[in-house]
C-alpha cells in the first residue's frame, strides 16, 4: 500500500453521513459534530446516546437501512456497521461517487482512515500507524501525555491573563487536563495550602510561585493581596495561574477574585475543578446520593457557627431535609452545628461520618452517628469533610 497522505477536513456547515447506529457509531459522532458537520445518521435502531443526540437535534437520523440516495451532497462517508457486505455496498456506492469513505469493519477496504487523536486545546494530534490501531493508540497516548505538561500548546494569548483553576480535592491526578496544561505554561502560580501540593514540583525553575497560605494578613486583608497579586503580575504581561484546591466557585473565594479581575480589566479563564464535597466522601466510599436512600444533597460551609450573626445558613431548614447534608470547613464549630440540628429535628441516630484530608495519603475517615460527631472529631485535624445522612453507611451496611 502506498503512503498515505494526512489532511485536515474543515467539515462546518458540510453534509456527512454515518451509516450504522451502534458502538462504533456513538465513538464517531460526537467528533463529527463538534467539527461542524450537518450529521445525517442511518440505521434502523440507535443506542440511547446517539437517540438523544437525535432528539435533541444534533444530526438527523434516517430511520432505515442505508440507500444509495443518502450520499446525495454529501462530502464524507463514516460505515460504522460490522456487517462486511452492507459495508462494501455502502463504500462502492461512495467510490462511485468519488466521495471518500471511511470504514468501521475494514480499513483497508476505505478510502480514508480516521486517526488515534489526541486534543489539547488549539492543538489536535492525529496519528496512523500503518494499519495498527493499537501501535497508534499507544503512540497517541505518549504525545498526549507530553501535551498535558508542555507550555508550547497553551496560545500566546494568554499573556496578561489569569487563569482560575480548580486542583481538586488534594490527589495531583484529579486536577483537569487543562488545569495541568494551563499550569504548564504559568509564569507566575498563586497557590493556596489546599491546592494539590505535589504539582507544584513539576513547574518550570523559572517559574514565580506565591504561596498565599504565607502571606502575614488577616482574611480579609489576605483576600485583597490576592487579587492585588493577581491584577499586578498580569498587568506585567505575566500569564498568572491561581490554583486553588477543590472548585474555584465552590467556598474558594474564585468569584472574588474574577470580579477584582474584571474591574482591572484583566481576563480571566476559569476552569472548573473536582470539588471535595463530592470527591472526598467518594474517595470514602460514601456516595453523597443513593436509589432509595437519598435523592438530595446539600453543601453548606461551617466556617462560622449557626448562632454568628453573619452565618447566611438556614440550619433549622436542613435539619429538617432527609436528604445528605455535607459540610465543609465545619470541624471547629461541629459542637454547634449538631446542637443546632438535634434541636430542630434532625434524628440523633442518622448516620454521619467525617474524612480527613481525602483522597492522599493522609485519608482518614471515622463513622458513628450524628450525636456522636463532636467526639469523632476529636480524633481528626482539618481540612476534612462532614457527611450526614444514610448515605454514609450505604455501602458498609451494619458499620
Amino acid at each position: 500500500m502506498s503512503d498515505l497522505y494526512p489532511l485536515a477536513l474543515r467539515l462546518d456547515g458540510r453534509p456527512v453521513l454515518v451509516v450504522g447506529g451502534g458502538a462504533v457509531a456513538t465513538r464517531r459522532v460526537p467528533a463529527l459534530l463538534a467539527a461542524g458537520a450537518q450529521l445525517r445518521l442511518v440505521a434502523p435502531e440507535l443506542t440511547p446516546a446517539l437517540r438523544g443526540l437525535a432528539d435533541a437535534g444534533r444530526l438527523t437520523w434516517l430511520e432505515r437501512p442505508f440507500a444509495e440516495g443518502d450520499l446525495d451532497g454529501v462530502w464524507l462517508v463514516q460505515v460504522a456497521v460490522d456487517d462486511h457486505d452492507a459495508a462494501e455496498s455502502v463504500s462502492a456506492a461512495a467510490e462511485q461517487r468519488r466521495i471518500f469513505c471511511v470504514r468501521a469493519d475494514d480499513r483497508h477496504a476505505a478510502s480514508a482512515w480516521t486517526p488515534a487523536v489526541a486534543r489539547h486545546g488549539a492543538v489536535t494530534v492525529a496519528v496512523l500507524a500503518g494499519g495498527s490501531p493499537r501501535r497508534a493508540v499507544a503512540v497517541r497516548d505518549r504525545i498526549a501525555n507530553l501535551l498535558a505538561t508542555d507550555e508550547a500548546t497553551v496560545p500566546e494569548t494568554v499573556k496578561g491573563t489569569v487563569a482560575l483553576v480548580g486542583g481538586g480535592p488534594g490527589d495531583p491526578e484529579l486536577i483537569t487536563v487543562k488545569g495541568r496544561r494551563l499550569l504548564a505554561a504559568a509564569d507566575v502560580v498563586v497557590a493556596d495550602r489546599l491546592g494539590p501540593g505535589l504539582l507544584l514540583d513539576e513547574l518550570r525553575a523559572d517559574v514565580e510561585l506565591v504561596d498565599v497560605a504565607k502571606l502575614p494578613y488577616g482574611p480579609a486583608a489576605q483576600q485583597e493581596e490576592i487579587n492585588r497579586i493577581l491584577v499586578e503580575r498580569a498587568r506585567a504581561g505575566l500569564f498568572v495561574v491561581r490554583l486553588k484546591g477543590g472548585d474555584p466557585y465552590v467556598f474558594g473565594r474564585g468569584g472574588e477574585e474574577v470580579l477584582a479581575c474584571a474591574e482591572a480589566g484583566v481576563p480571566v479563564t476559569v476552569v472548573p475543578g473536582v470539588t471535595s464535597a463530592i470527591s472526598v466522601p467518594a474517595a470514602a466510599g460514601i456516595p453523597v446520593t443513593h436509589r432509595r436512600v437519598a435523592h438530595e444533597f446539600t453543601v453548606v460551609s461551617g466556617h462560622i457557627g449557626p448562632d454568628h450573626p453573619d452565618s447566611l445558613v438556614d440550619w433549622p431548614a436542613l435539619a429538617r431535609l432527609r436528604g445528605t447534608l455535607v459540610i465543609l470547613m465545619g470541624l471547629k464549630n461541629l459542637p454547634a452545628i449538631v446542637a443546632t440540628l438535634l434541636a430542630h429535628g434532625r434524628d440523633a441516630t442518622t448516620p454521619a461520618a467525617i474524612v480527613q484530608e481525602g483522597t492522599t495519603d493522609q485519608q482518614k475517615s471515622v463513622h458513628g452517628t450524628l450525636a456522636d460527631l463532636p467526639d469523632l472529631a476529636k480524633q481528626l485535624n482539618p481540612p476534612a469533610i462532614v457527611v450526614i445522612g444514610h448515605v454514609a453507611e450505604v455501602l458498609t451496611p451494619g458499620r
